[in-house]
């Protein structure tokens, strides 16, 4: 029977010798989870988590989950900075404060986008929280490029708003 609980025995190197540095305990563990059969991977998870894991959960997702915390208790986990950037409080956009608008910084609202495609004009104006064309109201430029051109395009980029140099 496979021993589910966190291995506690010294590691060892290429050349069978304990380096004692927990991180190569953490490798071990990791290289061996996917031997494990899914009632052991249960049975890790709950030591690590001290929870169920998810019903319906893949073994493979819970492979990586299980390394990950491993990962953790071996290296640390993430860096105060990302850890205050994933907690930043989300807007009521759904955006994180501090990331990219929706709306361009340049499109303030009465703004007015022109584009010629394939022989029709279309005009786009920019609105609070979204655009007017044809008379609907639509959420994104992306959104109005795949109505005109029935392709998946990146509306900035339709429209020729996207800055020299950038994708």
């Amino acid at each position: 029977m496979i021993n589910t609980e966190l291995s506690r025995s010294a590691p060892t190197t290429g050349a069978g010798r304990a380096s004692g540095h927990p991180a190569d305990d953490g490798e071990t563990q990791i290289a061996d989870l996917g031997s494990l059969s899914r009632s052991d991977l249960i049975a890790r998870w709950q030591t690590l988590f001290r929870s169920e894991p998810p019903k319906g959960i893949s073994i493979r997702l819970m492979i990586g989950a299980i390394a990950y915390a491993i990962q953790t208790k071996s290296y640390g986990g993430l860096k105060a900075v990302t850890r205050r950037r994933l907690e930043a409080p989300v807007g009521t956009e759904g955006i994180r404060i501090g990331s990219r608008p929706a709306v361009p910084p340049a499109l303030g609202t009465g703004t007015r986008l022109v584009r010629e495609w394939n022989g029709t004009t279309h005009v786009v104006d920019v609105v609070e929280g979204g655009y007017i064309w044809n008379g609907c109201r639509l959420a994104s430029l992306s959104a109005i490029a795949r109505e005109i051109t029935g392709a998946r395009w990146s509306g900035p980029r339709f429209f020729g708003l996207n800055r020299a140099g950038t994708p």
